[in-house]
């Protein structure tokens, strides 16, 4: 029995067109098309002999390794849910999760998940090295994809949780379907011959969506990095000829970097980068396609959209800084207070509609009427859009900073610093200040060997920005906080 409204029917398709071609690698490690095929088709054998059914929930706990999506498939095939989660979690992170969601079964390594499953009597299945495929051969295979509607719940993934404490936004098969192809066929235009660069968490949404799902759709080959490493990353691209590389712009930034070392570097392979995450600084795109002779095509999107939304096209007009334009289905606008679209070059929040809009948050009816609205998604961040219709993100509407009654964006401080030739890295906050209310503060990575100081950076941006916006303070450090995707984690930076 074949489910064509499962996402799992789409490694089915794909294995049956092209068995022999290699569909993982990490390193050395292949698997064929028909080899994850059979693993997943044992693993939903095994979750039925469990006792796991259909809208069970099931938590998978791994870095980017090739278990990861026999665990993934395996679990849709079954017709449960998967609920990824960050294997860097601790204990109560994890009892929250298990708890939330109401998991039934955890795969996930040794230590803190095996613990918090043993006090929660969740079923706890340790997945390393060879243990997984021990396991499977213990059990048949099945040609048998449970039966899911479009409309029924794939995947819970947690927000980040900024604003409060994690929300399960509820994607469902209709909603990775849908946003898989649309960027497979108009957007990254995957296909069998590519070769795409998993160095996205695939825990996360953008991993998970562009590129585990648009992989399998089209039969390119996934090649996979557990713990993204520039240099490792640049061999990666050269050892296995990568045509298309997703990825945050902290790992662009670094990839740089690492190349300026490397002058050997050439990734002639490189055909399409796609950013998202957080916005790329324009000087690090720049810097980027001139160094590789490759296109950055940058995009948006949120969990609760599957998760693109809006895209620079390729093919089209490329405009440097921007989100681009709403993908195929999908509508966007610039919305005041009330909802109201703004005119253009306005500053409202970014709202968008469509079949990437997700369910819903998991058993949190009131937290999801406040975000969905007249089948507009509110997303929290702040827009303009110019006369084409391309939209730029000015910043998230919690991390604006208004200094003595001025709104001032962070991003277009940082855009300003990233210029200047001795700073690395930079993050702008807001600061608590008696006189003007917040403050402007810059934390700033030099580049190696720069003794760059505070006064300089400070004159640097005065020359570029209005008075009220250039940064008081100025903080030195050696590295800014990351969270799993790369995105810097504003809410840990506090001026010395």
């Amino acid at each position: 029995m074949t489910n064509e409204l499962n996402i799992a029917a789409n490694l089915t398709r794909t294995a049956e067109r092209q068995p022999d071609d290699v569909a993982i690698k990490l390193d050395d490690f292949t698997l064929t098309w028909s080899q994850l095929d059979d693993a997943t088709q044992r693993l939903a054998t095994f979750l039925a002999d469990q006792g796991v059914g259909v809208g069970d929930r099931v938590a998978l706990s791994l870095p980017n390794v090739p278990a990861f999506p026999v665990v993934a498939y395996g679990v849709w095939r079954a017709g449960a849910v998967l609920v990824p989660m960050n294997p860097l979690f601790m204990g109560r992170e994890i009892d929250y999760y298990f708890e939330d969601a109401g998991v039934k079964l955890a795969f996930g390594m040794a230590g803190e998940m095996a613990k918090a499953a043993e006090q929660k009597s969740v079923t706890f299945v340790e997945v390393g090295d060879d243990q997984l495929q021990s396991l499977l051969a213990k059990f048949e295979p099945t040609s048998d994809i449970v039966e899911r509607d479009g409309s029924d719940t794939a995947v819970i993934l947690y927000t980040s949780g900024t604003t409060g404490r994690p929300k399960g936004a509820e994607l469902t098969h209709d909603n990775l379907e849908t946003n898989q192809d649309v960027t497979a066929r108009t957007l990254v235009e995957v296909t069998s011959d590519d070769v795409v660069m998993g160095c996205l968490p695939l825990f996360h949404v953008f991993g998970l969506t562009c590129a585990m799902a648009v992989s399998v759709s089209r039969g390119a080959t996934l090649t996979l990095l557990p713990r993204f490493e520039p240099t490792k990353a640049l061999e990666i691209i050269e050892r296995d000829s990568v045509t298309v590389f997703e990825g945050v712009p902290t790992m662009y930034q670094a990839m740089l970097a690492a190349a300026a070392k490397a002058p050997e570097v050439k990734l002639a392979s490189l055909r399409t980068c796609i950013s998202g995450g957080s916005a790329m600084p324009v000087e690090v795109l720049r810097k980027f396609e001139e160094r590789f002779d490759a296109t950055i095509l940058e995009g948006y999107g949120l969990s609760e959209t599957s998760p693109v939304a809006s895209f620079n096209h390729p093919n089209a007009q490329r405009k440097p800084g921007s989100i681009g334009t709403p993908i195929e289905g999908v509508e966007m606008k610039v919305a005041d207070l009330d909802g109201n679209p703004l005119p253009v070059g306005e500053v409202g929040e970014v709202a968008v509609r469509g079949h990437n809009i997700m369910k819903g948050y998991w058993n949190k009816p009131e937290e999801t009427a406040k975000a969905i609205r007249d089948g507009w998604f509110y997303t929290g961040d702040l827009a303009r859009q110019d006369e084409d219709g391309f939209y730029f993100i000015v910043d998230r509407s919690k991390d604006m900073i208004i200094r003595g009654g001025y709104n001032v964006y962070p991003r277009e401080v940082e855009e300003v610093l990233y210029e200047h030739p001795e700073i690395a890295e930079v993050a702008v906050v807001g600061v608590p200040d008696e006189h003007y209310g917040e403050e402007v503060a810059a934390f700033v990575v030099r580049t190696e060997g720069s003794n760059l100081d505070a006064d300089a950076v400070k004159a640097f941006a005065k020359e570029r920005v209005a008075a009220y916006k250039y940064p008081r303070h100025v903080t030195f450090i050696e590295t800014l906080p990351k969270g799993a995707t790369g995105k810097i984690l504003k809410r840990e930076l506090r001026p010395q």
